[in-house]
Formats: C-alpha cells, structure tokens, sequence
C-alpha cells in the first residue's frame, strides 16, 4: 500500500496528455485472453498508470455509444440510453510493485480450461479491468444505462484513491442505482467489505549509551508489551446481514533505533486493525486505543466498511443471475474495497470478478482463463436478458 511515484492528480483531462511515447494500442474485439494480457503487459504500479489510462482511453474513446471523460488517469465512459436505472461497475487499474526479476510480461501456464495467466496484477484486478473493456465496446445497447469506471492510485494510502477523487471533483459521473466492483472474488459474489485503520503505537524510552544502559530505558525492550497483547490478542468473527466478517489486529511494522551505540528513546509498532462493518470508524478507533491503553496511539490511515446490502433488489437481482450461472453463494469480502466509497455515496455495491483474492500482491500471482470467461459470460448475460 506504499508507492514511492508521485502520483498524478490533475484532472479533467478530456483528451490524451501529451507524451512523446506511444500509446500503447488494446484490441477490445479480439480474444479476451489476449486482451487481459495486453492490460496486464503494460506496467502500472500505482502513481505510474499513465501508460495504461492513455491506453484505457484510446481504445474507448472513438466508440460513438460511450460519452468519455478522463481525470488524471481515471478513465469514465458513460452511455445514455434513457434507461430507468444506471449501474456502475469500476475497476482500479494500478498494481503492487513488480516482483526482482519482474513478473511480467505475463505468461500461460497450462492449456485449455486448466490455462492460467501469471503475472503481476493478473488477480489484482486487470482480469477485471479486461471484462470491463471487452464489454463496453461490444454492449452498445444494454438493458440498463452503464457507467464504466477505470480509475488510479488505490494500492495506496486512501486519501490517494482515484475513485474518491472522482467522487470528489466529479461525484456526477459515479450516480447509479448499483455498483459491481471487479475485484477478484473466484468469480462468486462477495458482499460489502471489513474497514481498515491503520495506526503508530508510540513506545516511550530514555536515551544512553549503551556501555551504561541502566541509565536509560530502552523503548524497544518496552514494545514487548505491545506485542504481548497483540499475541494475545482473539480477533472476532461478527455477522452482519447473513455474511460473517473476520476481523484482525496485526502487527504490520516496527521501528526504532538511533545508533549502533545508543539506547533507544522511541519505538513505532504499526498495527492494521480490519473490522467489520458493523462497527463505525469512531468505534474501531475506540477499541484499538483500548487495547493499546497506557501508549500513544496515532491514527494514520482509516478507511470505513460497507455492509453486505445484497438486499436491495438491483443487488438481489444481480446475485441471482449470477449465481444460477456460477454457482455458490455469496460470502463476505475480508478486505477493504471501493464498495465502501459507493456506499458512503448511497449506491449499494458488490464485488464480482475473476482470480483467486487470497493470491493478490503474491510474487506467484495467477489467474485461471475459465473465471475470466464465467464473470464476462455472467455479467453479459445480466445486461443483456
């Protein structure tokens, strides 16, 4: 979630920036598979997507059924149909950073429904970015209004997310009745999304030298502390609307030290709080500076849940189409996705797309080709019956 690229946030850009490099040119009609391997060729670790959104934008721009903005590298292609209801379906299109030697450009591995892509951003979520693609340009007549979002920076800290950018210099282009967010799910249905806060837990000490340690007190030896009651700590599994959300408290990173001859007067220990979304931000901030009594505690990074909201009708209508074509039930999204900025906007969201979630950010990132045809072939079938 950090990126060392200043990102780019300009906005309203309604035509391609100007570069001397070329754009990189993306068949929307051709095979699918090649197509998720063409996005997925072209690096876009977050802060550097330009390449890409060029590309997104080239390929959708001169499709006359598409009204297409850009803000920054945030691509939005809208048709306007006069349909009664809109339905937004996103997908970021930034990356991790490449694995040493890089996993790409991608490759197959195996043949025929066994194939799989590997490659960096293959799960996370170019297979969905792809489907995206295909089917904007070939759905020139959907059964509802679509709105296609292509959007930058979520790998990273959230005040940097391109879908909350939108939202706020153009909330207008993210209105709908329903959202679908691509992010890789097995192709089932998952629902809404545990929040995330982020926080320092300070350890105070007293400098000295070290050849005369009991002068001072060493901050590192009293992080102990901290981590004892992270060991000991018992993350809770709460349901909420039917689904049942796995919450986690984790130490992510710890910091301290000033010399190899120094006692140290400070330690950070970093620890990710993922809880459900029946509790607020306040609520989740409560509890770790509960847990964490007695330190000081400093909130870095907080981002809230989203709750199932697969009862909503447009939500309960998708799920059962498709459902009868993939089979399952749904299940809870443990990690923090966009749904939550939709519902934060009042649009009911779901996750739906292809690669297995538990093999996101893995050096040995891979994707079947079967769900890439199963979410295409679903959400096909579902704007179109």
């Amino acid at each position: 979630m950090t990126s060392d690229e200043t990102p780019d946030q300009s906005s309203d850009q309604t035509a391609p920036p100007v570069s001397s490099v070329p754009v990189i040119r993306l068949d929307l009609d051709g095979d699918l598979t090649a197509l998720f391997r063409a996005v997925c060729d072209v690096p876009s670790v977050s802060g550097d997507e330009r390449a890409l959104a060029d590309a997104v934008e080239a390929a959708l721009r001169p499709l006359a059924h598409l009204d297409v903005v850009r803000d920054g590298n945030a691509i939005v292609a809208r048709t306007h149909l006069g349909r009664s209801r809109r339905v937004v379906i996103a997908g970021h299109i930034d990356t991790v950073p490449l694995t040493d030697p890089p996993n790409l450009p991608t490759r197959v591995v195996g043949e025929g429904a066994q194939a799989e892509v590997w490659g960096r951003g293959t799960v996370d979520m170019k297979g969905g970015v792809a489907i995206q693609l295909a089917l904007a340009a070939s759905l020139t007549s959907p059964n509802q209004d679509v709105t296609w979002v292509f959007y930058d920076l979520e790998e990273v800290a959230s005040d940097l997310n391109g879908l909350g950018r939108l939202a706020r210099n153009h909330p207008e282009l993210l209105q709908g009745d329903f959202a679908i967010l691509g992010e890789p799910t097995a192709a089932g249905i998952e629902g809404g999304c545990n929040g995330t806060l982020r926080v320092e837990v300070r350890v105070p000490g007293v400098t000295a030298h070290s050849a005369r340690a009991w002068m001072g007190s060493n901050a590192i030896h009293s992080a102990s502390v901290v981590l004892d009651r992270l060991a000991a700590y018992e993350p809770a599994s709460i349901e909420v609307e039917g689904l049942v959300y796995r919450e986690g408290m984790n130490a992510v990173g710890i910091c301290g030290g000033i010399a190899g001859n120094v006692i140290p007067d400070e330690c950070v220990v970093t620890v990710n709080y993922r809880f459900a979304p029946s509790r607020s931000l306040p609520d989740a901030e409560a509890h770790v500076r509960d847990l964490f009594s007695g330190f000081e505690v400093v909130v870095t990074d907080a981002a809230p849940g989203a709750r199932p909201g697969l009862d909503d009708p447009i939500a309960a209508d998708f799920a059962e189409t498709v459902l009868s074509l993939t089979g399952g039930r749904p299940a809870p999204k443990y990690g923090w996705t966009d749904v939550a900025r939709f519902a934060e906007l009042g649009v009911p969201a779901v996750n739906f797309g292809p690669g297995d979630p538990l093999l996101a950010h893995k050096d040995d990132e891979r994707c079947p080709v079967g769900h890439l045809a199963l979410c295409h072939d679903a959400l096909h079938a579902w704007l179109t019956r």
